[in-house]
């Protein structure tokens, strides 16, 4: 399957310039062969935008803007994965990624579970116990957002459940390029499945992101990489790739989770 990653500047505040490009971006990548595009954290929104914009702005997982991006997946025949602000029927406010299938068929939401410093704990509140994993032209995908990635038992628990990829839209920033250059790959690797991160570049506010969006292959290779600039990246997910790289790293069934249980 081929998957095509967007990295962009933020435009804050603009949902509705943010959908135009987005559709666009999924024409683009559709006529390039992708069957999946993936934005960063709280595209549709912007990241650094405050609680009164946020609960100014939040829509439920299935309101307007989902079925707008609907619109635009049908039309150009793509899956898509964004990430907007969602009011959740109680009324609270999560930093959320959803996916669209191609059809335009909502196929799983995501909320953001690990909150980054003052910035994500001052708009949102922490998701639940709820990883969905989901199904998508036979390969079965995890979602998580931004600093969920920095905690290893989220990818190793997805990677448990039988995910083949993980999409982690984000908006990390500098000097945390670490997190693009290293920790991701090892992500990949040490669970044996892809991992696919949607980064911001430019700046928002005094926030500068650090672009190096990629995709990494379980075999350690990185199949995608952008530089800090805005761009549409590409990546094919290869079934013959995966099945040899877990023949031969036997990380997850070598695990001797006895030995764990002190860590929780």
């Amino acid at each position: 399957m081929r998957i095509a990653l967007y990295q962009c500047p933020p435009l804050p505040l603009e949902p509705a310039a943010n959908l135009e490009r987005l559709g666009l971006r999924a024409a683009e990548a559709a006529r390039r062969g992708a069957a999946l595009l993936v934005t960063p954290e709280m595209y549709l929104s912007g990241y650094n935008i405050g609680l009164e914009a946020v609960d100014g702005l939040a829509q439920p997982a299935d309101g307007a803007w989902a079925e707008a991006v609907a619109a635009i997946a049908r039309e150009q025949g793509i899956a898509i994965v964004y990430g907007y602000p969602e009011r959740a029927a109680q009324g609270g406010l999560f930093n959320s990624v959803q996916l669209v299938d191609a059809t335009g068929q909502r196929v799983g939401n995501y909320r953001k579970t690990h909150l980054f410093g003052e910035l994500d704990h001052g708009m949102f509140s922490a998701g639940g116990d709820e990883y969905p994993l989901l199904e998508l032209d036979g390969w079965k995908l995890g979602l998580l957002i931004c600093y969920d990635v920095e905690f290893p038992e989220n990818v190793r628990r997805l990677a448990l459940a039988g995910a083949d990829a993980v999409l982690v839209p984000t908006a990390n920033m500098e000097p945390f390029d670490f997190v693009c250059d290293v920790l991701v790959r090892a992500r990949a690797f040490e669970n044996q499945c892809y991992l696919a991160y949607a980064n911001y570049c430019g700046a928002e506010g005094e926030i500068r992101y650090c672009g190096l969006s990629s995709v990494s292959a379980p075999d350690g290779s990185l199949t995608a990489v952008c530089g800090r600039e805005e761009t549409l990246a590409f990546a094919d997910l290869r079934r013959d790739l995966l099945e040899k790289s877990r023949a031969a790293v036997t990380y997850l069934q070598d695990r001797r989770a006895e030995l764990y249980r002190p860590l929780v």
